[in-house]
């Protein structure tokens, strides 16, 4: 049981649970007193409001006269009172306060919700009286309660606190951190007007005075040079930032994005603007005409109908004719195909448009082709015109299905269709260059894309003497070269390469102090590139060196003798590469195909090495230089007996594959190569031991000289002396 003591007559004990209900059934009724309230004022009408009825007997005060209840109930409700009247003196109580937040900012701060806010000067409950709890533990003086008051923390205004009668207190010193109350008050330091008066702020003896005011000086001194240093780096530090924006603003408009379709990683992909993205500006190719292509008449031939065409084409279409849509041109490295497609708009003086095969590739997607019709829009625009693209196969290569490069048909497929598609480019003629034909997607070579293939060959003979004339006209070269005799020497070169032995030659004659070419400087040139460079460093002994002369020396004897062997050139022992001695031929023509006894008459010359080391110093000291004279007899042989039908025992039958041949034609075969080097051997040894003088004369000379022409080689076998020398 609680006993509850109040000012009321006579003294009642009641239970706990009894006054609580007492209270909440108050609290009914006041919320019903509110809301008839707030009904009254917005509807405006007389409505009877309902008050909940009360069972004394339920809660416990059946014992009560009516004033004592309406004492008690006058002290549990709160007093109503005006807002704007003061004069109500707010009952202060010891309470701790429980900062909950309510339903609204508004009833936060009125204690009501808005519906409740009275018109001015209308009663309304305030918080100023104490509520029936804070009444009934007033009275009590035991409890001690949490009552709801201001949810938000925020801090009222200043003049709102005076008026409230409450201001925060001021925190201690001990709460602010010493750092911060310095990094506070740093600035309410009396700042001294001269050194003087800060010499009196710090309050110093009049014998420090001076030694103060030099320390000054000298630390006012190095921090100024301390900020003059750092003003400096940061000048330059911001001048280099300033250049590097520059040029990353300049590498930005160099490099735009790449505005594709589809996923998010196409849409941001950026493009090199180079090659062909730009505007394709022609080259007006005036200045190269065929005078400027020598040693391919045949390939000129056939192009001086294009260029007649582009001179004149209402002289074909007359007739009912059309030019070919594009040329194909196809050869070796350096056989002149670029030049010539250069000849070929400077002859017919038209636009020229040069792209490399490679340009049209990249990485993205769209590139090739959206460089296709750049380049192909141009050149309608400025027809008639030609478009040359070097290195065709790079582009035009055959189409195949790989997951790896979903896209690279796309480049190849707009060049088909630009060439022969449903747009026509009548004017514009196509010529590619390609050193690899058989790469060539089927659907570019077929007639009505590139309708002529004009092979461009090495150049003969013939040609090779044009092109080292063409050349040799362009450096200072004695009247007694012949051009033809170096020519005759370069079998198999093209005329990049004749252009450059000329080069190389110009370089030697330089480094020697001559004032011109000669013969000699060519010959070393022609070396160089066939044998590679003079090993001059390398010092060999006399033993290896008389060897060497020996073995030289029989090939020479070997050719110089047979029918049917080619011309001697040269006999050297200088090393040069990985040979330690070379004797170099020199066909009088190009041999277009080879007899039998051209073939056997190689061989024979191959085996002129061993021989002489055999003959000379005995089967015990023969050595290993023969391995390659071994190996080219060896290929000989062989595509005599499995290629070229030479064998009687095998007959007219080619053997491509050995590995799919029975046993038996292998070991027959073989058997057959073996019998040929065998009799190329014994040929060879027989005519050694019948010039055996000749042969030595010819060492001696060789290790005399070192290097022997032609002549010195003829002069010496029929005992001349070499008086030249």
């Amino acid at each position: 049981m609680f006993s509850l003591s109040t000012t009321l007559q006579p003294q009642v004990t009641v239970p706990l649970s009894h006054l609580l209900n007492t209270l909440h059934s108050l609290k009914s009724l006041a919320s019903s007193s509110i809301q008839s309230l707030q009904r009254e004022r917005n509807l405006d009408l007389d409505l009877p409001s309902s008050e909940p009825t009360l069972n004394l007997r339920d809660l416990g005060l059946v014992d009560l006269r009516a004033g004592q209840l309406e004492e008690l109930a006058s002290s549990l409700l709160p007093r109503p009172c005006f807002e704007e009247s003061p004069s109500i003196t707010p009952v202060r109580h010891s309470w701790r306060t429980s900062h909950v937040s309510t339903n609204s900012f508004f009833r936060n701060k009125h204690g009501m919700t808005p519906s409740l806010r009275p018109v001015f000067g209308s009663p309304v409950l305030c918080r100023q009286s104490p509520t029936p709890l804070q009444a009934v533990c007033s009275d009590l003086q035991h409890w001690s309660v949490l009552i709801q008051s201001r949810g938000f923390k925020t801090l009222k205004s200043k003049t709102r606190r005076l008026q409230a009668g409450y201001e925060r207190p001021t925190e201690p010193d001990g709460y602010t951190p010493a750092f911060m109350k310095g990094l506070l008050m740093r600035d309410k330091v009396p700042e001294a007007e001269s050194i003087d008066r800060l010499v009196k702020m710090k309050n110093l003896p009049d014998t420090q005075h001076d030694a103060f005011k030099t320390g000054f000086a000298e630390g006012f001194l190095k921090a100024q040079a301390l900020t003059q240093r750092t003003q400096d780096s940061l000048r330059r530090t911001r001048l280099i930032l300033l250049v590097l924006l520059l040029l990353g603003l300049y590498g930005l408009s160099r490099t735009p994005f790449l505005s594709g379709k589809g996923s998010f990683s196409d849409a941001v992909r950026f493009r090199t603007t180079s090659g062909l993205d730009a505007a394709v500006d022609p080259i007006q190719m005036k200045n190269v005409t065929f005078e400027h292509v020598k040693g391919v008449e045949e390939a000129k031939n056939e192009l001086l109908e294009v260029v007649e065409f582009l001179r004149s084409p209402q002289k074909f279409t007359v007739l009912g004719g059309k030019l070919p849509k594009g040329i194909l041109l196809v050869g070796p490295p350096g056989t002149g195909k670029t030049l010539l497609a250069r000849a070929v708009a400077g002859e017919a003086d038209v636009p020229f448009y040069y792209a490399s095969g490679s340009e049209f590739d990249e990485m993205f997607v769209g590139v090739g082709a959206s460089r296709i019709r750049n380049l192909f829009r141009e050149a309608k625009a400025n027809a008639p015109c030609v478009i040359f693209i070097d290195e065709l196969d790079s582009v035009g290569g055959k189409r195949i299905e790989s997951p790896m490069h979903p896209y690279s048909r796309q480049t190849i497929n707009q060049l088909l269709a630009e060439m022969d598609g449903f747009k026509p480019n009548e004017g514009v003629i196509i010529i590619g260059a390609t050193n690899f034909p058989e790469a060539l997607d089927n659907a570019l070579v077929r007639p009505g894309r590139f309708d002529m293939q004009v092979t461009v060959p090495r150049p003969d003979v013939k040609g090779r003497t044009e092109i080292l004339q063409w050349y040799l006209k362009k450096i200072k070269v004695d009247s007694a070269v012949e051009a033809e005799i170096i020519a005759r020497g370069t079998v198999g070169f093209s005329g990049a390469e004749l252009e450059n032995l000329v080069n190389q030659a110009a370089l030697k004659a330089a480094v020697d102090g001559k004032d011109m070419v000669t013969m000699k400087e060519l010959e070393f040139a022609k070396d160089k590139i066939l044998m590679g460079p003079e090993r001059k460093s390398v010092v060999i002994d006399k033993k290896n060196k008389t060897i060497t002369a020996y073995h030289e020396s029989g090939h020479a004897i070997v050719a110089y003798y047979t029918k049917d062997a080619m011309p001697i050139n040269k006999a050297t022992i200088m090393p040069r590469g990985p040979t330690l001695g070379h004797v170099s031929m020199l066909p009088e023509n190009d041999r277009w195909s080879e007899t039998r006894s051209q073939l056997l008459a190689q061989m024979d010359v191959s085996m002129g090495g061993r021989v002489a080391e055999e003959l000379i110093f005995g089967n015990e000291y023969i050595t290993t230089g023969a391995s390659s004279d071994f190996d080219g007899a060896t290929k000989i042989a062989k595509m005599m007996v499995t290629k070229f039908g030479m064998s009687d025992k095998l007959g007219v039958m080619t053997y491509n594959d050995l590995s799919k041949q029975s046993p038996e034609t292998q070991a027959a075969i073989e058997q057959e190569v073996r019998v040929l080097l065998k009799d190329s051997y014994e040929r060879a040894k027989s005519i050694l031991k019948t010039y055996s003088r000749e042969h030595r004369k010819l060492a001696n000379a060789l290790l005399t000289y070192e290097t022997l022409d032609a002549k010195e080689i003829q002069m010496v076998l029929e005992g001349k002396e070499l008086e030249s020398r």
